[in-house]
């Protein structure tokens, strides 16, 4: 807030000019500026835009103090600026404050009281002006810093996003399943989840938390996971504790909404709408959403990828066994989703396809259009 303060004084009378510039002028700090009539006065607040206070007088030629008030108070430039009538009429100083001014000094008046009232307005006016600085200062910090915590939200997010699927390759590295297959599973059940009407925010955390679901692989055995034949009674008991070891991995997730998700993804992947899968056995709707969204993404994947065990099946198979599965392996509302719109899940294996595997773009879609039910919109 600078120190110095710049008068307008306007009036027609050069006595009455010299008379404030002899009141005000001696105070090292205040600079008069002179105005002879209205028109003047607005002349020199637009040329000037650092003027402080106008000391106006009513009776002038040209344009009167009356006019001249009414136009700088209704002008969004000048509004702010504090307006001191001068005036020998008394019986004006109802109208002259009702038209918005800011105070009144009768004539003749006091040096020393002309002084301190010039001074009070104007130490007001650049309160304002510097509590107004201070909100449009704090209001830009606010954008700025709104700017970078979104910044660092979305590298958060994204971060999170990353380490989900490196948690889940890590998972998949030991076994015959590949880095595209976790990318796949993620792109799978968010569409799933998007067709089924969960909210954006769950969409995007099931995007995130569906790379877990094998994560327990981890603690499965060698001989066991990288069997290349059928497995025995017992080590398929074995293999389906790949649930429990993942849930556990990802247990007290606390605050943290994608692991929390990817705990309910790796414990429910494998559970069954009739209530035969595992690790609990759980049926119908008591197997949350996500486990049952990502249960048909992880089997539609596995059904048309090459395994050191099998072969791809083709779409056309690979939809025939899932049909079969509808009300005893998947949720039938969730499978007829799917199926309604294979194209787009097709489209997606297709687009994430393995390192290597040949694009057979025109195959797949044919493969999707000869599916009865099928949709390829």
């Amino acid at each position: 807030m600078s120190d110095q303060v710049v008068v307008l004084a306007v009036d027609d009378i050069e006595l009455n000019l010299t008379m404030i510039q002899i009141m005000l002028g001696s105070c090292g700090d205040v600079t008069v500026v002179e105005a002879r009539n209205g028109r003047e006065a607005l002349e020199v607040l637009q040329q000037q835009p650092d003027i402080d206070i106008v000391l106006l007088d009513l009776e002038m030629p040209v344009m009167d103090g009356f006019e001249t008030l009414e136009r700088i108070k209704s002008d969004d430039r000048f509004r702010e600026i504090p307006v001191i009538v001068v005036t020998a009429d008394r019986a004006e100083v109802t109208k002259i404050l009702a038209m918005g001014a800011n105070d009144f000094m009768a004539k003749p008046y006091d040096p020393e009281e002309l002084r301190l009232r010039v001074m009070n307005h104007v130490r007001g006016k650049k309160l304002n002006e510097l509590v107004r600085d201070m909100n449009s200062f704090l209001q830009s910090e606010v954008s700025r810093k709104t700017a970078e915590l979104r910044k660092a939200l979305d590298f958060s997010r994204k971060a999170e996003f990353e380490i989900t699927v490196r948690l889940g390759r890590a998972a998949e590295f030991r076994d015959s399943e590949t880095g595209m297959h976790i990318r796949r599973i993620s792109e799978l059940s968010w569409e799933l989840a998007v067709l089924a009407g969960l909210s954006g925010q769950e969409c995007d955390i099931l995007r995130h938390a569906a790379p877990l679901h094998d994560v327990g692989k981890i603690g499965i055995p060698d001989r066991v996971l990288l069997k290349p034949g059928k497995l025995d009674a017992d080590e398929f008991e074995l293999m389906k504790t790949h649930t429990v070891i993942g849930s556990d991995i990802l247990s007290e997730s606390g605050e943290f909404p994608v692991i929390k998700a990817g705990q309910v993804v790796a414990l429910q992947h494998h559970e069954k709408w009739d209530g035969s899968g595992y690790p609990h056995g759980l049926s119908g709707t008591d197997i949350h959403v996500y486990g049952r969204i990502v249960m048909i993404a992880d089997i539609f994947d596995a059904l048309t990828s090459d395994r050191p065990y099998k072969k791809a099946f083709s779409i056309e198979k690979a939809i025939d066994i899932m049909i079969e599965g509808r009300g005893a392996f998947f949720d039938p509302e969730l499978l007829d989703l799917f199926l309604d719109n294979l194209g787009v899940f097709a489209g997606i294996k297709q687009k994430y396809r393995d390192s290597g595997e040949e694009e057979s773009t025109g195959v797949l879609w044919n493969t999707v259009a000869a599916v009865p039910g099928a949709s390829c919109s």
